[in-house]
């Protein structure tokens, strides 16, 4: 489900490398994790629910759902599980973050969406899109920065994008056209959502991706005092923000349905 804004490049390999000291912050990054993928799901049920439009993943997991008749969540789960086969041939390495994906987004998908009705009436559909779209860029910030590996349709675009040598900009684009279209071949909601997504997540993700981000840990004081000015080590540069859609690591952002 989620997500999206193009990235100027992939990592070698889609498991993160944790910052410094993120060790130490497990319990912090494990809360990120699942709190973000649960919020994940849980917006774009939102999306479903608000009936104008889906981002490209979702509409396809809903195209697949009218026709086999299986909850979304449930299609999205599967999804995940069969894209996740396709890192194999890719030599891409799953993460922590990879397999919970795989089932934290389409299961809270199904449960949100057992208890958030559908609205009408063109007031609360852009409301509950808008409250969608913020609680999407929420997300992706948490789960991407607790640095535990991209979701598995992101890790598909990554592994393509160092296997054909294509940018990761137009492997994106054209992964996404192909379940766009197939998604509304099969009956899956395209609508002004679907353009407001597009538009608005990356600058979103951006944002919370700095807001979330886990902080440095600090430096290691110099093994010696008298050690020589000349030997002792450059000063540090900060790590640069991320590219929209993009994480800390150079890995991808998740596909809502993913992600």
């Amino acid at each position: 489900m989620s997500s999206r804004s193009p990235h100027p490049t992939g990592p070698t390999a889609p498991a993160a490398t944790p910052a410094r000291g993120t060790g130490r912050r497990l319990p912090r990054r494990l809360v990120q994790l699942y709190l973000g993928l649960a919020l994940y799901g849980a917006s774009s049920a939102l999306l479903v629910q608000a009936g104008l439009g889906l981002d490209p993943w979702d509409v396809f997991h809903q195209g697949l759902a009218e026709r086999l008749g299986w909850s979304i969540g449930t299609v999205s789960v599967a999804v995940g599980a069969l894209v996740l086969l396709l890192w194999v041939p890719l030599r891409q390495r799953p993460g922590l973050g990879t397999v919970s994906n795989v089932f934290a987004v389409g299961l809270s998908m199904d449960a949100t969406l057992a208890v958030v009705p559908r609205v009408h009436g063109l007031t609360a559909q852009v409301l509950l899109l808008a409250a969608g779209v913020v609680l999407n860029g929420v997300a992706t910030g948490l789960y991407i920065s607790a640095r535990f590996g991209p979701g598995p349709r992101d890790g598909l675009m990554t592994g393509l994008h160092r296997r054909t040598g294509r940018s990761v900009r137009l492997v994106r684009t054209g992964i996404e056209l192909t379940v766009l279209a197939a998604g509304f071949l099969l009956g899956g909601t395209v609508g002004i959502a679907t353009l407001v997504y597009a538009v608005a997540i990356g600058p979103l993700a951006q944002f919370f991706l700095r807001f979330f981000a886990l902080p440095e840990a600090p430096e290691a004081p110099a093994a010696s005092a008298s050690a020589p000015a000349s030997a002792s080590a450059p000063a540090s540069t900060s790590t640069p923000a991320p590219t929209p859609g993009e994480s800390p690591d150079g890995s991808a952002a998740p596909q809502p349905a993913c992600a």
